[in-house]
């Protein structure tokens, strides 16, 4: 199968030079770099270090004088040449080094016109660009990763505060196994890792202190990995002994609160409060309704307030 072809864009104005490298090792993941341009007005003295990189790089220099003071030239420029690569027909995709949020436009135009964009920038790249790219990569973590220990997690560990908890990674592939479960499927890492990216496109498991999403998922306690010649599947951890204690305590919740029967929500609450690692969705259930009724155990009735109450049976 033939590589896809990317043109590397690169806002010299906007990303330092040591970025470089990993600029390239990212793009490398996804395919071959075509066309590889930095857009940079190269007489002013912060642009040194870039002189002396691009000349040794392979990658072609696009000088711009700013003429006009607070006009950046580089981003119309960049604009301008993004637009002539794609009515050339020559790539499938683009990759966009910036972290200037006025291309997030441009990243939309693009995939409008069926390209693939990457974006890459630092932390501070706006949240629009990033969710107007394909997938976008955090090039301060790509780096660290690279010059640091990879033992040391902490080390490299993304500082940001809107970072995607765990426990919503979890719940994606639980989803993502039930799913294909109920269709008589197994699940392959591949296509987790892809629904992942699709659902948060800068989502990166080195954001967590890890090298692949294999020992990221690996370290997580309600999935086990199995291997079957070159292929890795991910398949939920059967733990019974969870699932009857839970059950066991919802009994005595029920019984608890009389013959007027325990609120389904409160009872959700008490459950969560004393097992809070219990998801019914490991089990295979979508609510904890279902999960519910599927023991025989109990009845629901719908109260007047359309409160659903348990009672034991």
């Amino acid at each position: 199968m033939e590589d896809k072809k990317y043109a590397v864009l690169i806002d010299g104005d906007n990303i330092s030079y040591k970025y470089l490298d990993s600029v390239f090792n990212e793009i490398n993941k996804y395919g071959v770099a075509t066309y590889k341009r930095i857009y940079c007005d190269f007489t002013r003295p912060q642009a040194a270090k870039w002189r002396k990189f691009v000349k040794d790089a392979g990658i072609q220099a696009m000088q711009q004088f700013n003429n006009t003071v607070g006009k950046n030239a580089t981003d119309s420029t960049l604009i301008i040449d993004a637009m002539d690569i794609l009515y050339s027909c020559n790539v499938d995709g683009f990759c966009i080094v910036s972290s200037d949020g006025d291309f997030t436009r441009l990243a939309i135009r693009l995939r409008e016109s069926g390209m693939d964009v990457i974006g890459m920038g630092e932390n501070k790249t706006p949240r629009s660009f990033r969710a107007a790219c394909t997938v976008f990569a955090d090039l301060e973590l790509i780096y660290d990763a690279e010059v640091d220990d990879e033992s040391d997690k902490n080390k490299f560990k993304k500082s940001k505060s809107n970072l995607i908890k765990v426990s919503e990674i979890e719940n994606i592939i639980i989803e993502i196994i039930n799913e294909n479960s109920n269709r008589g499927r197994i699940t392959g890492l591949g296509e987790i890792g892809s629904r992942i990216q699709k659902r948060y496109n800068d989502f990166d498991v080195r954001q967590y202190g890890y090298s692949s999403l294999s020992t990221f998922i690996d370290e997580i306690d309600g999935f086990v990995l199995r291997k079957d010649n070159n292929n890795v599947y991910v398949e939920l951890r059967e733990d019974n002994s969870i699932k009857n204690n839970v059950i066991d305590y919802i009994i005595m919740c029920v019984n608890e609160a009389g013959a007027n029967g325990m609120d389904l929500g409160a009872l959700g609450q008490r459950i969560h409060s004393y097992y809070p690692n219990f998801k019914v969705k490991e089990y295979g259930y979508s609510t904890l309704l279902k999960f519910i009724s599927a023991t025989n155990k109990f009845n629901i009735e719908i109260a007047d307030d359309n409160r659903r109450l348990v009672h034991a049976k």
